[in-house]
């Protein structure tokens, strides 16, 4: 075979999906001019709620054959993750076994919303302060929300946004209006807050590690079983009430709705002067936006809209919208992007953990305590699962049954119910057989294998699994085959989606994908940088946007206002050798990949790493590069894993099979990557340098903005005349590869 032609031919499939490969699925027409999308009864398209998880791999859910329970050692064993109702989903819909994310959360998120890898949205990472909205989703981009508005769709989003925004983007906080939702309710950064470990401003810091004032019992210095609960109205001022602990402490139910706790006190008329406000608290205190019919609304932190456990706010903002449609005869899209259970860690309240959980957790989410923090992982994930029971029962889509579990039926109404993770799981919550030094924020196995489950009225032969290989892109194609749109006529752009809706009618359909693709890199950042580095686990990292950000997740901070900054995490293993040179072996750490792709046909997989570390012999950087081949499969139970010991191009000893993989996956991953070229001046990336192009960089100065925007062609944070220039020189001209 030629190599070129089968790696060109396998790229345009990739991109376009002919005919051919991805048979269509009838779209009957009504004699009025509306569509019936489906011979199921219903006159109109089919509504769509897709439910995001975060940081939940396919190692934690146990119905799809893998982990579900097992710590590696020397932990003891656990039961996994208590998650009737996505099962329940799952069992009348379809299990997609074999799904890749990309391996963080913003990656993916921009991926399913755009149907194009991060190479093409430049979403390489978790998006963070620094980075340039060059590294957001570009308003220009045919979102869902605005593709699905061809067949009349109403979009929102509740919860995690983590799209772009606030910082560095000209849309702020309205960006959720302009890539297309018509209503947001939800944190734009996306990422809980730190704990306050104040408790509200009752305690020093450092005193309650959950964030709560727990009960006596576990905490006999510093634990109260009652208290005064003071909780802030919406009106203004405070109400307070007696609290004492029962199943939850008094602490945490205070916080749960929203107070903050006195121990040991009696209410007062005047709250005590010490009580902080304005202060996050991970999965409890957050900076609530919404952003609907033009207008944004920034609620502080004292404001109780954004204060209770976000998994119960975000479920109540999209209960509440869903239920307004009742009457609408226009179909909707509505994504619930929880929070859950990315870190910080901690407790949900009792009532959301039917199996009991709650009195094990105690009170102490260090991320230093290991058994605890998963402990604290699955209670959330459970939390998760009975909040998305509520939002089925309490908007029609499932029945609540008398012992507390969810009777669903997909084809009872007119609504696909999408469940899927983001990216694999966080690496001290990952299960076994996978290995937790692969895990989130890499391209190995457990960094972007994730669950998927599709239900709706189409589904023919419910209650299967499909083994054929899923992307998460793929989503944005299904959304537009369920609506009936065709996504080659309406985005005029290269979409990496391909269809999955036969999947779904046809049980016995053939692959579609003849590779599945994922990667990650850094972010876009003022000349060249990146995120400061932080060491977990003795490895160092890039990944976590901020000091924060890196103590959240068991980290040493070693970026700006560290004892001893550093830019580069090579600079990191610089300074440990010059402490001790004859200690350097031992002492040194591990250095994560900063860029990191993988591509996989049926049996085989490829993964290329980079990254940079320290060279004693110079006294400077040098890069570090990892080419490695791997036989893989999802057998349940005992999945073939992209493990160390079995690289296949360890011993430079491959079968003819294994070398033809080898070469085709090296080919099929360079046309990937090389798909893509860059085109100055072409801001809204269509292909040209047009007049459009300079009537979106006035647009955008017309404000008085000059900070980073699509536009900030050189990448310095500003956007300007020198910007300005260069749209100019090339003008009329088109992109590379474009006729």
């Amino acid at each position: 075979m030629n190599h070129a032609r089968w790696c060109t031919a396998l790229l345009t499939g990739l991109l376009w999906l002919p005919a051919q490969a991805a048979p269509s699925v009838a779209m009957p027409e009504r004699a009025d001019g509306a569509e019936t999308i489906f011979a199921n009864g219903f006159e109109r398209s089919p509504n769509i709620l897709l439910v995001i998880l975060d940081d939940v791999g396919v190692d934690q859910v146990a119905s799809f054959g893998y982990g579900g329970g097992s710590p590696p050692p020397p932990l003891p064993p656990q039961s996994p993750p208590q998650i009737p109702n996505i099962d329940a989903i799952a069992d009348d819909g379809l299990r997609f076994r074999n799904t890749w994310a990309m391996p963080e959360c913003s990656p993916t998120r921009a991926a399913l919303f755009t149907g194009r890898y991060p190479l093409r949205t430049n979403v390489l990472a978790a998006i963070g302060e620094n980075d340039l909205a060059n590294s957001h989703v570009s308003p220009y981009e045919v979102t869902l929300p605005k593709l699905l508005r061809h067949a009349g769709y109403e979009s929102a989003l509740f919860g995690k946004f983590h799209l772009g925004g606030p910082e560095n983007n000209p849309a702020g906080n309205g960006l959720p209006g302009q890539l297309g939702f018509d209503w947001f309710e939800g944190w734009i950064g996306g990422l809980p807050g730190s704990i306050d470990t104040t408790a509200g401003g009752v305690a020093p810091d450092g005193t309650y590690s959950c964030g709560f004032v727990p009960s006596l019992a576990t905490d006999s210095v510093s634990g109260a079983d009652s208290g005064a609960c003071y909780l802030p109205q919406a009106g203004g001022g405070t109400q307070c009430e007696v609290l004492v602990s029962g199943v939850d402490p008094a602490g945490l139910q205070c916080l749960t709705r929203g107070g903050i706790l006195v121990p040991n006190a009696a209410c007062a008329a005047t709250p005590p002067a010490n009580l902080v406000w304005n202060r996050e608290n991970a999965h409890y205190v957050s900076p609530m936006v919404l952003n609907h019919d033009g207008k944004v609304e920034e609620r502080d932190l004292a404001d109780p809209a954004g204060r209770g456990y976000r998994a119960t706010i975000e479920v109540d903002s999209a209960i509440r919208w869903i239920r307004a449609r009742a009457d609408s005869q226009r179909p909707w899209m509505a994504t619930v992007a929880f929070s859950n259970a990315h870190t910080p860690l901690q407790n949900p309240p009792a009532s959301l953990l039917p199996s009991g959980a709650a009195p094990a957790l105690g009170a102490d989410c260090r991320p230093a305590t290991r058994l605890n923090q998963r402990r604290l992982f699955d209670a959330m994930f459970e939390s998760t699962d009975t909040e998305i029971g509520r939002l089925l029962t309490q908007t029609g889509l499932a029945v609540a049954t008398p012992d507390g579990g969810l009777e669903y039926h997909a084809d009872a109404s007119n609504t696909v119910i999408v469940v899927v993770g983001d990216n694999g799981s966080f690496g001290p919550t990952v299960k076994l057989p996978f290995d937790p030094q692969r895990s989130k924020g890499t391209a190995y196995q457990a960094g972007v294998w994730v669950p998927l489950v599709v239900a709706g009225p189409m589904v023919k032969a419910p209650g299967r699994s499909v083994e054929q290989m899923v992307n998460t892109t793929d989503l944005y194609r299904l959304f537009a085959e369920i609506a009936g749109l065709d996504v080659r006529s309406l985005v005029p752009r290269t979409v990496d989606a391909a269809s999955m809706l036969p999947y779904l009618t046809t049980p016995d359909m053939p692959s579609i994908r003849d590779v599945n693709f994922a990667q990650g890199d850094l972010n876009i950042q003022v000349g060249g940088g990146r995120n400061g580095p932080c060491v977990i686990g003795g490895q160092c990292t890039h990944t976590p946007t901020n000091a924060g950000v890196c103590a959240d997740n068991g980290g040493e901070w070693w970026g700006i206002g560290s004892a001893d900054p550093k830019e580069y995490c090579w600079e990191v293993n610089q300074a440990i050798y010059h402490q001790d040179p004859a200690a350097y072996d031992e002492a040194k750490v591990k250095m994560a990949w900063t860029r990191y792709q993988a591509l996989r046909n049926d049996n085989y997989k490829l993964v290329r790493n980079y990254t940079t570390d320290y060279d004693p012999k110079t006294d400077g950087s040098v890069e570090v590069v990892s080419e490695e081949l791997y036989r893989i499969d999802q057998t349940p139970g005992t999945p073939l894993l992209d493990s160390a010991e079995r690289d296949l191009l360890a011993d430079g000893k491959l079968t003819t099979e294994q070398a033809v993989a080898y070469v085709h996956l090296g080919e099929a991953m360079d046309a990937i990557v090389a798909s893509d070229v860059a085109c100055p001046g072409d801001g809204d990336d269509d292909g040209r340098v047009d007049q459009a192009d300079l009537d979106n960089y006035f647009a955008i100065i017309a404000p008085g903005w000059n900070g980073s925007s699509w536009y900030d062609i050189d990448l310095d944070g500003h956007t300007d005349a020198t910007d300005l220039a260069v749209i100019q020189a090339h003008l009329g001209t088109p992109c590379p590869g474009v006729p």
